[in-house]
């Protein structure tokens, strides 16, 4: 099969043939129809975090494709599914967590492409209580980025809280920003989309933002402090600097929601007199679960979301990490294969 695989950190991803894997114990064999990439693949191959991946490995936690095997214990009834391949590959199943309805947060959990090959070839390996069944309505190439930037910005929504007629500022209008924008407007929230980039401002405002800031031309804690202040903040930009100032958006009981994840572990200073204060809430949201995935894909099949991608092979992978990080594309890449 192909597959692109990091070989070592920083360099260029190399097109291999390998053999095809196969099921064991509690796994699926999925045909790969079509892999999304997020930011978080570059920072894989980069080994940007301080929990590193180990090459040679093959990124991707993006994938959608149909079952063609199955392992020992898994009915043969998974041929011919179409499911999803998420971040969260699998967990334990009976820790605290788990068993609370927050997978996401088991401490012995396993992530597709980072610790465990993922989804950039023509086929992965996935754990049967890992996967989500994709609906018929939803076409692979809008469900590849539905698996994450998709479940990831709908769970920090959903963790934020918003109720209607509360601001919503969204940092970062890109694969995730688009779909936070979105979803925030479905809860009745008033959206404003700031970033660097006024093409993607133009699609945010396409998707129904209600304010839009332009950070490299104006300061965005002052314009969205002239429209009341921010009641959530959700942070989706990989850099430290939009978390300090989403922070200082925020009115007095404000919920600031990091997701993006920066490289080399950045911080911010969060003043403990204006926190305490103001009743601020700083909150972290990693992805989401598997009941979380269904229901954006049962949204997206009703027709409240709308994905933009644009579609590439996956021979073009070292072209498309350049154009995500030189901020070339509107908002999410998706591979075909």
């Amino acid at each position: 099969m192909k597959a692109a695989v990091v070989t070592t950190f920083g360099k260029p991803l190399e097109i291999q043939e390998l053999p095809i894997p196969q099921p064991g114990p509690g796994q699926l064999l999925v045909r790969i129809e079509t892999s999304g990439l997020c930011h978080t693949d570059i920072h894989a191959a980069h080994g940007d975090w301080p929990v590193k991946p180990q090459p040679p490995f093959i990124p991707g936690h993006e994938g959608i494709g149909r079952v063609e095997g199955v392992g020992a214990g898994i009915e043969d009834d998974w041929v011919g599914k179409r499911v999803a391949i998420p971040w969260l590959g699998s967990a334990c199943g009976d820790c605290r967590y788990c068993v609370s309805g927050w997978e996401t947060l088991c401490e012995s959990q396993i992530n597709s492409g980072y610790s465990v090959d993922g989804a950039y070839a023509e086929y992965a390996l996935a754990h049967a209580h890992g996967v989500v069944e994709v609906p018929d309505a939803v076409s692979s190439v809008d469900a590849a980025p539905l698996t994450c930037a998709g479940v990831t910005t709908y769970k920090a929504i959903k963790v934020a809280r918003v109720v209607p007629a509360e601001r919503v500022a969204v940092f970062g209008i890109g694969g995730l920003g688009h779909m936070a924008v979105q979803y925030a407007r479905l809860v009745g929230g008033l959206v404003t989309a700031v970033d660097v980039e006024q093409g993607k401002l133009d699609l945010a405002g396409e998707l129904g933002a209600d304010h839009l800031v332009n950070a490299a031309e104006t300061d965005p804690v002052e314009a969205i402090r002239e429209v009341g202040g921010a009641d959530v903040a959700v942070v989706l930009a990989a850099s430290p600097k939009p978390f300090a100032q989403a922070f200082q958006s925020l009115r007095r009981g404000g919920r600031l929601v990091m997701v993006a994840l920066p490289a080399d572990d950045a911080a911010i200073t969060v003043p403990i007199f204006e926190t305490v204060l103001g009743g601020i809430s700083v909150i972290g949201s990693i992805v989401g679960t598997r009941a979380d995935l269904a229901e954006v894909f049962a949204l997206h099949a009703a027709g409240r979301t709308k994905v933009i991608t644009q579609t590439r092979t996956l021979d073009e992978v070292n072209e498309s990490f350049d154009d995500v990080l030189n901020g070339r594309v509107p908002a999410r890449l998706v591979f075909e294969l």
